[in-house]
Parts: structure tokens; C-alpha cells; sequence
């Protein structure tokens, strides 16, 4: 091996340590100082309870101290950032959260009688920890936990959490998964058991349909609703922000291969869209289709997995799922073309703008 070669190697390597470590860092200080904004909003609360929570006190607490840490410290201690410091320690000092931490640590687990509560009892069980603990705990930026502060609903927002520091999601992508009703979606096809477990941790893939959306929401593709495309139009706008499909699709979803050629009899077909996930470990195969959904898109699906589970997969690997993408459908005609046994054919809507809170629901229930 030659002295240049060496050289680089030694560089490549040294450069990998050292983004590691300032990656390690930044994590470090992000968790520092939303872990010490959480401890100023226990600090205000302790504060609060001592005037008994009367508002003009609480008020007057915040304004003060705003005015103080202002001089000390120079911006970004606002009456309006302090209400939201406030605000996190708040919803955060709920006991869903004591338990989550108690496993962290894995100490018994924290019981708290009632999350409604003014958090008084909170405040002594939070002492129980000790700071690298609760430092751990906090793992998204503040910027994140400001978005997060917003979604109402605890079950809702304890999964978009989750999901967030599972799939690394920058706080523009938490956006787009939040306006695009990921939660929605996943929570339509299961029970209240199954709604909560989504709560306590985000999305878990253990058969095909857990995969499954409905309807997708493809807005990044930049095509118009009523615009006049083809399904070619719609495969390479795709292709082109393939980045962005596949954090649609999910977790575990790795790109294949566009217009895959299938041959048997002299004849050839060809499959859109062709994944792999690697979770299932399955192939997911995509069909685009343009306007209604025909019986025949349900059967020809049906033909490709069936060519794939008996000629391209391998030993170990599971059955291939098949997904055909529409503008609209009947469940109807979905039910009656497929086997009641059916586990590996789908089809979903796809929406091609992100509809608006009022027009959602009609969305995913039409």
C-alpha cells in the first residue's frame, strides 16, 4: 500500500472520530440546556405554589425574573420565553413522563395518583433522579419540544416524540409528518389497545399491513390536485424526490429498482416501483394508477407478488406485499376482489396536496 494511500485512510478515519465526537457533543449540549430550561420551569412552578398559584403572583414572578436574567444573560429570556419554559416543565412533569424516566433508570416505577393535579408531588418525585438521568431523557432540541408543546392530545404527541428521535427527524420533518397526519393515518386502522400502544412507542412493524397508509400524502411531489398527469409524470416525480417518498412509506424501506420487467409466456410486464423492507423482510411492490381503481389493478397486482414470491425470493424471506396506489377507490370493490384471508395486496389513496385540519377528516374517510 502506498504512503498516499495510507495517508488517506488515516484521514477518512480521523475525519469519522471527529464528526462523531461533534455530533456527540451537540447532542450533549442540546440535552444540557433542555434538561436546565426544565429545571427553571420547576423552579418557577416551586415559586408559583409558594404564592399558592394565585395568577397576579405568578405573573409578577415571571415578569421579574424575565427583567433579571435579562440583564444577566442578554436575550432569550423573555416574558414569552419564560411562559413557555413554563409550559414544558408543565406538561412534562406529567407522570407518563415520571415512568418513562423510572425505566430509564430502571428503578420501580413512579406512581402519581392524578396528572391533573398542580404538580407539587411531582416536584419531590422528580429529585429522585439523579441529573444525568433526566439529561438523558431529553433527547430532541428545544425547537422540537416547542412544536411538540403545540399537539394537544398527549397520546398524539407522545408519538410524535417517539418517532421523531427514532427516525432522526430534523424539526422540518416533524412539521411535514405532523401537518400530513401521520398519527391519524395509523391510528384509523386499529383499536383504542392499539391507538395506545402507538402512544407509548410510535410505530411498530410486525405484519404487512402495519406499513400500510391511507391515503399517502405525496404534497413534496409539487403536482397540483387537479392537474392533468400521467402515471409516468407521477413515477418520475417520485423518482426524483425518492428521499421523500421513502420517509413517507415508513420505516425499514429500502429503493429496488423503477419499471421492473417481468417475462414469462413471451410476455413481459413491467412493476412501477419496486422495495425492499428490510423489517418485514419483504418486497414491496408499487403500482400507480390514475384516477378510479379497477378490478383488473387489484388482479394484476395479485399476478406480480405472486411472480415474485415463487421466482425472486429468497429463503427466510417473507411473502411480498403489494400496495397499488390511487386517486380514489371503493373499499367495496377492494373487499370483494381480494380473499377474506388477504394479508399482502393493498390499496390506498394518495393525496397529492396536504388537505386542511377541516377537509382531513373527509380525506381519510372517504
Amino acid at each position: 500500500m502506498s504512503k498516499e494511500v495510507q495517508n488517506t485512510n488515516l484521514f477518512q478515519q480521523v475525519a469519522v472520530l471527529l464528526k462523531n465526537a461533534q455530533q456527540q457533543v451537540l447532542r450533549t449540549v442540546n440535552s444540557t440546556m433542555v434538561f436546565t430550561y426544565f429545571e427553571i420551569g420547576r423552579m418557577i412552578v416551586e415559586e408559583e405554589q409558594n404564592g399558592k398559584v394565585r395568577a397576579d403572583y405568578g405573573k409578577q414572578v415571571l415578569k421579574g425574573l424575565s427583567q433579571q436574567l435579562t440583564k444577566e444573560f442578554g436575550k432569550g429570556f423573555s416574558l414569552s420565553n419564560l411562559e413557555q419554559i413554563r409550559k414544558f416543565y408543565m406538561i412534562y412533569s406529567k407522570s407518563e413522563t415520571l415512568l418513562r424516566i423510572s425505566q430509564i433508570q430502571n428503578s420501580q416505577s413512579v406512581i402519581v395518583e392524578s396528572e391533573s393535579t398542580i404538580p407539587q408531588s411531582l416536584i419531590v418525585e422528580f429529585k429522585k433522579f439523579d441529573h444525568h438521568t433526566l439529561i438523558s431523557f431529553f433527547k430532541l432540541t428545544w425547537t422540537h419540544y416547542l412544536f411538540l408543546m403545540r399537539i394537544v392530545d398527549e397520546n398524539e404527541r407522545s408519538f410524535y416524540e417517539i418517532e421523531t428521535e427514532k427516525n432522526n427527524w430534523s424539526v422540518r420533518e416533524l412539521k411535514r409528518q405532523y401537518d400530513s397526519a401521520l398519527y391519524a393515518r395509523l391510528a384509523l386502522s386499529r383499536d383504542k389497545e392499539g391507538i395506545l400502544k402507538l402512544a407509548k412507542e410510535g410505530q411498530i412493524i410486525e405484519k404487512p399491513k402495519d406499513i400500510i397508509k391511507d391515503p399517502y400524502i405525496l404534497e413534496f411531489l409539487g403536482l397540483p390536485e387537479m392537474h392533468q398527469y400521467s402515471e409516468s409524470d407521477l413515477e418520475e416525480q417520485i423518482i426524483n424526490k425518492l428521499e421523500h417518498f421513502l420517509l413517507e412509506l415508513g420505516h425499514g424501506f429500502a429503493f429496488v429498482a423503477r419499471q421492473q420487467r417481468i417475462s414469462f409466456d413471451e410476455k413481459h410486464f413491467r412493476v412501477d416501483l419496486v422495495f425492499y423492507n428490510r423489517v418485514l423482510r419483504s418486497f414491496v411492490l408499487i403500482d400507480l394508477k390514475i384516477g378510479d381503481l379497477k378490478h383488473q389493478d387489484l388482479g394484476q397486482m395479485q399476478m406480480y407478488v405472486n411472480y415474485y414470491d415463487r421466482e425472486m425470493r429468497l429463503e427466510g424471506e417473507n411473502k411480498t406485499i403489494g400496495i397499488v396506489l390511487c386517486q380514489n377507490k371503493s373499499d367495496l370493490l377492494v373487499e370483494y376482489t381480494l380473499p377474506e384471508d388477504n394479508e399482502q395486496i393493498f390499496a390506498s389513496k394518495y393525496k397529492t396536496i396536504l388537505p386542511s385540519k377541516e377537509d382531513f377528516k373527509r380525506v381519510i374517510e372517504g
